[in-house]
C-alpha cells in the first residue's frame, strides 16, 4: 500500500475506485506482499544458520488463491516451501483440497475429540498433542505414532506485555507444563508414541520492542525441550509457533526478522533440529485491507460518531481482540488528525465499535474509508449476526 497523489493505493490500484467498482464493505489484497513477507522470513531463519520449516497458520487467511500462491513458493520438500499449521479437520481437509500433502500439514489442535481423530488419525501429518489425557486418547488410537507435545512455560509476551494469550502465568487450556512434562513422556511411552517435536507458542503481536521479553521466553521453553532431549526423545524439530506481530501505528517499531532468528539460533541452534515456524497475521497483515463507506457523521453528546456500512460481523478486532486500528480517507490518505471520534457499525449491538476517541482527518458521508494492515483474521472470522453479508474480496497477484 502506497500514498500518491494524496490518494491510497494498494497494489497499485486506487482503493477508492476499486470501492466504487466492486461496493462495500470490500477486502482488498495484494498477495505479492504475502510472498515478499514470507521470503524475508524464510531468509532471515536461512542467515542465522537454521533448518527452517515454515507454515501457513491456516485459521488467519484460508483463500484458496492465497494458497495456490504459497503453493508455488516451492515444491514439497523443498526448503523454501511453504507448509500448513492447521488447527481443526476442516482446515486440514481444506488444505489436502488446495495441493498440500499431508505431510506437509502439522496439526496443533486443543481438546480434540474421537471425530477430529476420524479424521486425523489415518492421515500422514504431523500431530501436536497439548494435553497429559490428549496423550492418552491419540495414543488408544494411533500406538506408535511419532508426534509432536505442546509445552507451557508460562511465559510468553503479547503486543505490549510480558504476558501471553497461550503461555501465561496463571492456567490457560494450551500444553504441558514443567511440573507435568516426567508424566508426558511415560505416557508416551506406554502407549508406543515417539516424542519427535516439541512445541509452543509463546507471543501474540510480537513487536520489536517486545524481543527482550521473548528472548527471556525462551529460555524457559528451552530448558523444557532439553529435559526431552536429556529423557532420550529424538526430537526432529521444535516448533516455536507464531504469533510475529506486524506495526500498524506510528511509532511502532516493526519486528526485526534478522534478531528474532538470531534468538532463535541462540537458543535452539546446537540441537540438530529444524525449527518450525507458524505465523499466520504476520504473512497476511500487511497485503490486507478492509474499505468500508461512511454512511453517517453526527455529534452526540460531545462525541462524533462516524458511522459504516459494514460491522463487527466483517470485521471483528476490536470487538474480539480489544486492538486499535489504523484508518485512512481513501481521497485524503495525507490529510493530518483533525479531531476524536467514535468509528461505530451497523451491527445492532451497542458494543459494535471499531474504536473509541480515534485520531480522524475530515471526514464527510459518502466517504470511502480504509482499514489497513488487515489481511490475518479479518475476513475469516465472518459471522452472519443480524442477517449481514460478508465482504467481498479481491486478492491481486500483480502490481499495477
Amino acid at each position: 500500500m502506497r500514498i500518491e497523489a494524496g490518494r491510497l493505493l494498494v497494489a497499485g490500484r486506487d482503493a477508492e475506485a476499486l470501492a466504487h467498482q466492486h461496493g462495500t464493505p470490500l477486502y482488498v489484497y495484494d498477495l505479492e506482499r504475502v510472498a515478499e513477507v514470507t521470503r524475508a522470513l524464510q531468509n532471515a531463519l536461512g542467515h542465522a544458520g537454521l533448518r527452517h520449516r515454515v507454515r501457513l497458520a491456516l485459521k488467519a487467511l484460508r483463500e484458496p488463491v492465497l494458497l495456490r500462491l504459497l503453493r508455488r513458493l516451492g515444491p514439497p520438500g523443498d526448503p523454501m516451501a511453504v507448509g500448513m499449521d492447521a488447527c481443526s479437520p476442516g482446515e486440514v481437509l481444506h488444505a489436502l483440497e488446495c495441493g498440500f500433502l499431508p505431510e506437509e500439514i502439522s496439526y496443533t489442535g486443543t481438546n480434540v475429540a474421537e471425530r477430529d481423530l476420524d479424521v486425523i488419525a489415518p492421515l500422514a501429518l504431523h500431530l501436536n498433542v497439548d494435553l497429559l489425557t490428549q496423550i492418552d486418547r491419540v495414543g488408544r488410537r494411533c500406538p506408535g505414532r511419532a508426534i509432536g507435545l505442546r509445552i507451557n512455560p508460562r511465559a510468553g509476551v503479547m503486543r505490549g506485555h510480558a504476558e501471553s494469550l497461550y503461555s501465561g502465568t496463571g492456567p490457560t487450556k494450551f500444553g504441558i507444563y514443567d511440573e507435568d512434562l516426567e508424566e508426558a513422556v511415560g505416557r508416551a511411552a506406554r502407549h508406543g508414541l515417539t516424542i519427535d517435536t516439541a512445541h509452543f507458542h509463546l507471543a501474540n503481536g510480537m513487536l520489536d520492542n517486545e524481543l527482550p521479553v521473548f528472548d527471556e521466553a525462551l529460555s524457559a521453553a528451552e530448558r523444557m525441550v532439553r529435559r526431552f532431549v536429556a529423557a532420550g526423545c529424538p526430537l526432529q524439530e521444535v516448533n516455536v509457533g507464531g504469533g510475529l506481530g506486524t506495526s500498524r501505528h506510528e511509532g511502532e517499531r516493526p519486528l526485526d526478522l534478522d534478531t528474532y532468528a538470531g534468538i532463535l539460533a541462540r537458543h535452539f541452534g546446537d540441537l540438530d533440529v529444524a525449527i518450525g515456524v507458524e505465523p499466520g497475521d504476520f504473512l497476511t497483515n500487511e497485503a490486507g485491507l478492509l474499505l468500508a463507506e461512511v454512511v453517517t457523521v453526527e455529534r452526540r453528546l460531545a462525541t462524533t460518531f462516524v458511522g459504516l456500512d459494514c460491522g463487527w460481523n466483517v470485521l471483528n478486532h476490536h470487538y474480539v481482540y480489544g486492538c486499535d486500528l489504523e484508518y485512512v480517507v481513501c481521497g485524503r490518505a495525507d490529510a493530518p488528525p483533525a479531531q476524536h471520534v467514535t468509528v461505530a457499525g451497523h451491527i445492532n449491538e451497542g458494543d459494535d465499535l471499531f474504536g473509541e476517541d480515534v485520531p480522524f482527518p475530515e471526514v464527510a458521508e459518502g466517504d470511502i474509508l480504509a482499514m489497513v494492515s488487515l489481511g490475518g483474521y479479518s475476513q475469516s472470522m465472518w459471522t452472519d449476526h443480524c442477517g449481514r453479508p460478508r465482504a467481498g474480496a479481491l486478492f491481486f497477484e500483480d502490481r499495477a
